[in-house]
Parts: structure tokens; C-alpha cells; sequence
């Protein structure tokens, strides 16, 4: 289901270079947004204007950033430990 809305992102040049090449996180952020919408089938997806693509696709944005900051902060947090000890 999220590959086929990523294909959609693809058709429409919606996505950066580095976002197509992290494919998979993308599909994965996808299927959480489509999930959190109640969008559950290719057939939706296919009916979605480019407008409602859009919104979608920053609400994957958003997640993607904030997934990454998490990241960040925790590793952060373990070189602060590591290097108190």
C-alpha cells in the first residue's frame, strides 16, 4: 500500500534525491501516516489528490525529522556517558 503511494510521491517529482534513496524508511513513514489516516488501500491512494499527496508526504517529512533528532539526541547521551566515565 505505502510503496504504491510512494510511487505517487515519484510520478509527481515530490521527493528529494536523498528521500528516494532511503526508500524503504520512507515507505515505512508512509505506511505509519496512511495508517494514522484510516487510508487503507491501493484503490484510496489512487484517488488521493496531488494536494492530500502533499500533505502526506510532509507529515512523513515530520516524522523522518523528528525519527532522526531522536537519534541524534541518543547518541548523543551515550558519548556524554561514555566520556563522564
Amino acid at each position: 500500500m505505502s510503496e504504491f503511494a510512494f510511487f505517487r510521491f515519484v510520478s509527481y517529482n515530490m521527493l528529494t534525491k536523498e528521500e528516494k534513496e532511503h526508500k524503504n524508511e520512507i515507505v515505512e513513514l508512509t505506511e505509519q501516516v496512511l495508517d494514522a489516516k484510516g487510508i487503507e488501500c491501493d484503490s484510496r491512494i489512487a484517488k488521493i489528490s496531488e494536494e492530500k499527496l502533499k500533505e502526506i508526504l510532509e507529515e512523513v517529512r515530520q516524522r523522518r525529522k523528528k525519527k532522526k533528532s531522536n537519534l541524534l539526541e541518543s547518541d548523543q547521551n551515550i558519548e556524554e556517558g561514555i566520556s563522564v566515565q
